[in-house]
């Protein structure tokens, strides 16, 4: 049964064994995929294995099952935040606050999405006047200052005393990637070989790519960067190859990307790419196009000379040539003699 699989998941979240409630959660999904509270619950599990970007799906398709529930927003916008769409995140964490109006972590949460995005608008601002890059120490104190009150909240929700949460190691990527842009894209290529289609996992969000891959017996890959610019996640794709992962990112400005990544401590002022489209569109121009007019005076004149003096004279000049007949004039030496038809 669902529900039965929805209890041990919980006891194994209260356990902190997060990957276990991951997979409960599945389990019951499966079972009842209707159930807007298990997609909302395994969000929030998700959330712990800091896998942000399941977590904003999971929360969205609670919301599709059950477009009054509180709880789902306040998971959407809880993760938006860990992944830096702040805007994404107060839009979602507003909704929820206008069905729980006694809910003060929303108030809270809305807070700190005011202040980062505020704080985003100072640093963009203050490097293009002083093309000085921010202060990495203040960045830092805002970070963990945000971090440490979204952790607050999520304990509060659940009842339990502050946990310390261990970093993820940095460890060398499993596989390399590269990307090239176009105008109105960027392709991401992930050189992995040989995995199949069901062990490789890609979600997009406004700004965030995140890449899984989960082969059975392998070390899991996990390549979640912030783009360098907003996304169109609706019209993004991928395809599972055998040699690789070619992954589309629809682009939600025709703005030039210098890197794949968004960084914070250099500003660039985005490059807007000129799109020609349409019909009206010009072809190169060649000498041979341009348009030319016939002398009708000069052709006859030419003509006539040609004929009349076998050839021996030259003139273009019209007037001259068209009121007399043009005598033959050989060269020094040399007799004129006319051809016989």
């Amino acid at each position: 049964m669902a529900t039965d699989l929805a209890e041990k998941a919980k006891e194994a979240f209260v356990d902190d064994d997060f990957d276990l409630a991951v997979d409960l959660y599945t389990q019951a999904i499966n079972l009842d995929p209707k159930s807007a509270d298990l997609f909302a619950d395994r969000a929030q599990a998700n959330m712990k294995l800091n896998n942000f970007t399941e977590a904003v799906a999971d929360a969205n398709k609670a919301i599709e099952l059950d477009p009054l529930m509180a709880k789902a927003y306040f998971r959407k916008g809880t993760a938006c935040f860990k992944l830096e769409e702040y805007h994404t995140a107060k839009a979602a964490l507003e909704k929820g606050a206008s069905l729980a109006q006694n809910d003060s972590r929303f108030t809270k949460l809305i807070t700190e999405c005011d202040d980062r995005i505020a704080e985003e608008t100072r640093d963009v601002t203050t490097s293009l006047t002083r093309n000085v890059p921010p202060v990495a120490a203040h960045a830092s104190v805002g970070s963990q200052s945000s971090d440490k009150t979204v952790g607050d909240l999520e304990e509060a929700e659940q009842g339990h005393s502050a946990r310390e949460v261990k970093e993820f190691e940095s460890v060398k990527p499993k596989y390399r990637h590269s990307y090239y842009q176009k105008p109105e894209e960027v392709v991401v290529t992930i050189f992995a070989k040989g995995v199949p289609a069901k062990n490789a996992s890609i979600n997009f969000g406004e700004q965030i790519l995140s890449v899984a891959i989960d082969v059975p017996g392998e070390n899991k890959y996990h390549f979640q960067p912030r783009l360098f610019g907003k996304i169109v996640p609706d019209k993004c794709r991928f395809e599972v190859l055998s040699t690789k992962i070619e992954i589309c990112l629809v682009k939600a400005e025709a703005i030039n990307w210098t890197s794949l990544e968004y960084s914070k401590e250099v500003a660039v002022v985005p490059q807007r790419i000129n799109v020609s489209s349409g019909p009206g569109l010009q072809r190169p121009s060649y000498p041979s196009s341009k348009p030319r007019t016939t002398d009708w005076d000069k052709l006859e004149a030419q003509v006539k000379e040609e004929v009349e003096s076998n050839g021996t004279v030259l003139s273009t000049n019209w007037k001259e040539v068209g009121s007399k007949k043009v005598e033959g004039s050989p060269p020094d030496g040399m007799e004129l003699k006319k051809w016989e038809y």
